[in-house]
């Protein structure tokens, strides 16, 4: 009896030690489950953009909270790379894709105009410089429209230009990719006033 006994207690006890590992790889699973979708909801919330060839991490936040921050910067830099030019072919070809990414047909479209009227072709023929500065944004949450006022400068071989430059469109919110960073498509994009303000003669060429 005692032997029966003995070897009850353990049985007892292997079965209280199974119980136990049994709970603790159950806990020890669920804990990596949580873990696991902790990182995957963190990852997803980082993107890297390539500066040159160097990747850096931009951090990602919540849409909804930074929208007008987010809106402002993907537009100002739509107009950066459509409107920066400089008489390479290559260069111009490059922003240009890049510009694309950030806009609806509506942005083609206007770049098709200036391809068939010549305009890329005289900036590579006459070495004109072309740069642009943001003034200001008017952006609505609500109806995600906006205006933009920015300025052109057009600097040729004897003279600097410079431009008023009005543009108007609305934005949509698509995935976030490395081409398209803040996740919000230009759409119905137009251009509203392009026209003189003044022109310098140049005295060093």
């Amino acid at each position: 009896m005692p032997v029966l006994q003995n070897l009850e207690n353990k049985i007892k006890l292997c079965l209280t030690i199974s119980t136990l590992v049994i709970i603790a790889c159950v806990v020890v699973s669920l804990g990596s489950i949580v873990i696991a979708r902790g990182m995957v909801a963190d990852a997803n919330k980082k993107i890297y953009v390539l500066d040159g060839n160097v990747p850096v991490l931009v951090r990602q936040t919540e849409q909804d909270v930074n929208l007008s921050i987010e809106a402002k910067s993907d537009i100002e830099l739509f107009h950066h790379l459509f409107f920066t030019l400089s008489p390479d072919d290559k260069y111009i070809q490059y922003t240009i894709k890049k510009a694309l990414y950030l806009v609806d047909e509506s942005g083609a479209a206007q770049y098709n105009a200036l391809k068939e009227k010549g305009f890329y072709n005289n900036v590579i023929g006459t070495s004109t410089v072309c740069s642009i500065f943001c003034d200001s944004i008017k952006f609505d949450e609500k109806s995600m429209k906006f205006i933009y006022y920015g300025r052109q400068r057009i600097e040729r071989r004897t003279s600097i230009l410079y431009r008023s430059l009005v543009t108007a469109g609305k934005l949509k919110r698509i995935p976030r990719s490395p081409n398209n960073p803040h996740g919000l498509l230009i759409i119905n994009w137009r251009t509203l006033k392009n026209q003189d303000i003044e022109e310098q003669a140049k005295t060093d060429f």
